[in-house]
Parts: C-alpha cells; sequence; structure tokens
C-alpha cells in the first residue's frame, strides 16, 4: 500500500512510482476507503489553500463572485443539453435511492455545473441590465474514473468552475480569454510551472462548446498535463436553458455563456515539475510553510529554544507562514531530511555556537545538496529582514528550471516520420503545422497514444506534417496524463 512507502525512489528512474511515494510520504493524501478516492491531509490542505488564496482574489479583481449551487442535478435537466450529456455520461454518477426509498428521477453526483448554473441564470436574467453574471464557485465533482491517481484523476476531487453569462459574443470572448490568462498568471507566477496557451481541437473540445481554451504544462517524462481550462459556449446552453433577456432594442435575445475552471491536478503539475530526489521542492508563493526553523539542542538548550522561538516570533511578524520544528525526540537530521522531503522553501538552523557566534544558518531548498549557495550564515538581527529576498529568489530560479526544461523539450518538425517517432519517444512538446481535421488527429493517436494539447493560428507552414493535408494551424502534440 502506498501509505507504507517509506523511501522515495529516484525520479528519473520511474517517475509514476516516485510521484506516488512522494504525495503518500510528505503526508498531502492519505488512501479512502472509497475506490479511486484520496483524503487530503493538512499539509496538502494547506497546498489547496494557497491556490485557492491566489486564484480567488484574481478572479475577484477581474469582477467576480462566489457563489454555491447544488450538489444533485435531476437527470431531465441534464439530458437538455445533448452534446453536453453525451461527453459526460461515462462518467456520471447516478443517485437512485434516498431515504431507503427508489427516486422517481435519477440524480445526477455534479460532475461539472453548466446544467444546474444554466437553470438558475434563467430565473434570473429578464433583461440586458441583468448582465453580465460573473460568478464562481469552489466546490467539489465527480467523475467515475478507472485509473487513478492523487490530485491527477480522482473519482472525487477539488476545483473552481466560474460561469458567466453575456449580452453579446464579443463580450464572452473577451470573458473566455481574460480568464484563460489568469490562469496562465497563477500557473507561471504563482506555482512557478510554465504553460503554453492555446485552443483546443475539436476532439478536445468540451461538450457542448464552440469553443475551448486551455493551458498544458510538460511533465518530466515528456508528458502533458492539462492544467486549466476557459470554454466559450456561445449560446447552446442559452438555448437548452431559456437563459433569455430582452435586449436594448426591445428584441428578445438569448445570452452568450462561458465556464472555465481549475483544479487541484494543478497541485499534481507542480509536484512533478519541481521534484527532485529528495521529494518535494514548492515554490515559495504556494508553501502551506515559507521557513521552518530547527533549533539543534544538545544537553540543557533552554537558551537556543528561546533564541529558535524568538525567531519564530520574528518570522511571524513579519507576515511569513513559518514553522518551529521544536519537537523532542528526534535528531536535527532527521528533521532536516523531513522537511526537505516535505519541500518547504527555506530552513534556519541554529545550535549553541551559533547562539554564541549570534548568527543563524539559512538553507534553500531549491538548491542541490551542498550545492553552492545552498547554506548561508547571517546574523541573526538581520536573517528575518533577508527571508523575503531569497524566497522571491527561489521563485524565480523554479520557474527558470522549469521554463528551461519546457524549451528544450519543446520541438518543432515538418518531417512526419520524426514526428511520430519523437511522440513514441515522449520526447516532449512537438510542434507541427496542423490541417485540424479529426481524422488526422484520430490516425495519430492510434499510432502513438499522443493527441494535440493545443492549437494557435496561423500555421507556419502550408502543408501538415501529420498528413499532408493543407494545414490551418500551430498544434503542440503530446502523449498526456
Amino acid at each position: 500500500m502506498p501509505e507504507l512507502v517509506r523511501e522515495i525512489p529516484p525520479k528519473a528512474a520511474d517517475l509514476s512510482e516516485w510521484y506516488q511515494a512522494v504525495c503518500y510520504r510528505a503526508e498531502l493524501v492519505s488512501q479512502a476507503p472509497v475506490r479511486g478516492c484520496v483524503v487530503l491531509r493538512p499539509y496538502g490542505y494547506g497546498l489547496w489553500e494557497r491556490l485557492v488564496a491566489e486564484l480567488d482574489r484574481r478572479f475577484k479583481e477581474t469582477g467576480h463572485e462566489n457563489a454555491y449551487f447544488p450538489l444533485l442535478i435531476p437527470e431531465s435537466l441534464l439530458v437538455r443539453e445533448a452534446e453536453h450529456v453525451e461527453g459526460f455520461a461515462p462518467e456520471v454518477a447516478w443517485v437512485t435511492e434516498g431515504g431507503g426509498e427508489k427516486l422517481t428521477e435519477r440524480l445526477a453526483i455534479r460532475p461539472t455545473s453548466e446544467v444546474i448554473i444554466g437553470t438558475m441564470y434563467s430565473e434570473w436574467v429578464q433583461s440586458y441590465r441583468d448582465l453580465p453574471i460573473l460568478i464562481n464557485q469552489w466546490v467539489n465533482v465527480m467523475r467515475w474514473e478507472k485509473r487513478t491517481r492523487p490530485f491527477l484523476r480522482t473519482l472525487e476531487f477539488l476545483w473552481q468552475e466560474g460561469h458567466t453569462a453575456h449580452a453579446t459574443e464579443q463580450e464572452a470572448a473577451e470573458e473566455t480569454a481574460r480568464m484563460l490568462d489568469v490562469y496562465r498568471d497563477f500557473a507561471e507566477n504563482v506555482a512557478a510551472v510554465p504553460v503554453y496557451l492555446g485552443e483546443k481541437s475539436a476532439s478536445e473540445r468540451f461538450a457542448g462548446a464552440n469553443h475551448t481554451y486551455s493551458i498544458e504544462a510538460l511533465m518530466p517524462d515528456g508528458k502533458a498535463l492539462q492544467a486549466g481550462t476557459s470554454h466559450e459556449l456561445g449560446q447552446n446552453f442559452a438555448r437548452a436553458y431559456d437563459i433569455s433577456f430582452q435586449a436594448e432594442d426591445q428584441t428578445q435575445q438569448f445570452a452568450w455563456t462561458t465556464s472555465w475552471g481549475m483544479s487541484w491536478r494543478m497541485l499534481g503539475a507542480l509536484i512533478m515539475v519541481h521534484g527532485d530526489d529528495r521529494g518535494l521542492r514548492i515554490p515559495p508563493k504556494m508553501a502551506p510553510v515559507e521557513v521552518v526553523i530547527v533549533p539543534i539542542v544538545r544537553g540543557d538548550g533552554s537558551a537556543v529554544l528561546a533564541a529558535a522561538r524568538a525567531l519564530f516570533d520574528a518570522c511571524k511578524g513579519a507576515g511569513l507562514r513559518s514553522k518551529l520544528d521544536d519537537r523532542e525526540g528526534q535528531s536535527p537530521g532527521f528533521k532536516f531530511n523531513e522537511w526537505d522531503m516535505r519541500g518547504v522553501p527555506l530552513r534556519i538552523e541554529l545550535g549553541a555556537r551559533d547562539l554564541e557566534a549570534g548568527v543563524a544558518t539559512l538553507v534553500r531548498r531549491d538548491r542541490a545538496f551542498k550545492e553552492e549557495g545552498q547554506k548561508r550564515t547571517l546574523p541573526l538581527d538581520a536573517i528575518v529582514g533577508e527571508i523575503p529576498a531569497v524566497l522571491t529568489e527561489i521563485q524565480t530560479a523554479l520557474f527558470a528550471q522549469a521554463q528551461a526544461f519546457l524549451t528544450t523539450h519543446t520541438l518543432a518538425t515538418s518531417d512526419r516520420a520524426e514526428f511520430l517517432r519523437l511522440l513514441e519517444e515522449r520526447a516532449g512538446m512537438i510542434d507541427i503545422a496542423w490541417c485540424e481535421r479529426p481524422q488526422c488527429e484520430a490516425a495519430v493517436k492510434d499510432a502513438t497514444s499522443a493527441t494535440s494539447r493545443n492549437l494557435r493560428r496561423p500555421a507556419r507552414s502550408a502543408v501538415c506534417v501529420a498528413c499532408g493535408e493543407a494545414a490551418t494551424a500551430q498544434a503542440y502534440f503530446a502523449q498526456s496524463y
């Protein structure tokens, strides 16, 4: 059982095994007694809270408000948008009995909320003055997955889903683009995960949408991870659920709607992109604990402990998310290894000799063991003031490392044989001129298990690399999670 993992295997040898070990060993999750579900432990929830705080602030800055809609969706509502329900049918879990009685109508457990929110918007929207509606909700959803792993794919997972309604197609298109860029900003400037933005292909589009856009990250094994999506729904859901309004010219019109979401998959991306053989490396802006203070106590350590507590109080007073590890019965070395494994960006070591000299040692988690600059000895009265600048350096360094990996593993080709070979080898994001035809994408998938990740226009060549037909866009292809 993963719960019993005691050591972290080398990351390069088997990313999947390493990933599972880190998730359980760092106490991010525990296995639940329900197949395909996990318990999010306090440290893992701390990561989620950082994601929520950073994204929620951005949502509110762009004019959105939070609300909450029901978990259960009547089947009669779900089936109104035929393409939508067909796309989600294999993943929907149903409630058929309640209170010991068979239900007269099945209730879907929320796989996504366009249906229930669209139903409510139809009641709330009567006039153009009621628009736009800009609402987000932080919720759990359920999708009946067969193969699961923590954060990346579970039956139940946490996410946010934004749902907006607009008077014009242009407003809806601007909203879709705006929220996609919010996700890019969060991924790159908070999670330190570089991404590619673009539109999904027709085959990869959200069921019921006119256009779906995504941010795509690249994992160390050469697989892509879809980390956030933004959907331009046109008037499809508005027609299905009668979200109509009287326009300024007195005509009756259907609203233009959008939806957009990011789940805890983003945490899975962060773990895989930044972690190393010692465990997690968490970017400071995402860290539940930015700095941990470890007193090195031998004999009568009262003076050291008092100084460590004073340092802890000073860190808290400076607004740093801090932890004092003064546990008895564990050696300093054990604590160092544990906090390294849990990815805390900075560690402060303080012993009796340090106290006599009026100094402490600052240790960076982003640097390799004994790498130049990993440790610095600083005066005790200056160390807290130095920490914010060092955290900024760590944040920047982690993103630069990840960006360098993405750049060197983004490969452009105009040769079909090379294209297929690179996909089979999981060489990274393979950039080609593409025709956008579903038949072409299906053929590539059959040959290599890879799909288009997203695309942008115009194409840099007139001919599709995959099939030889006329190219209409540039596309990134990769195998994916």
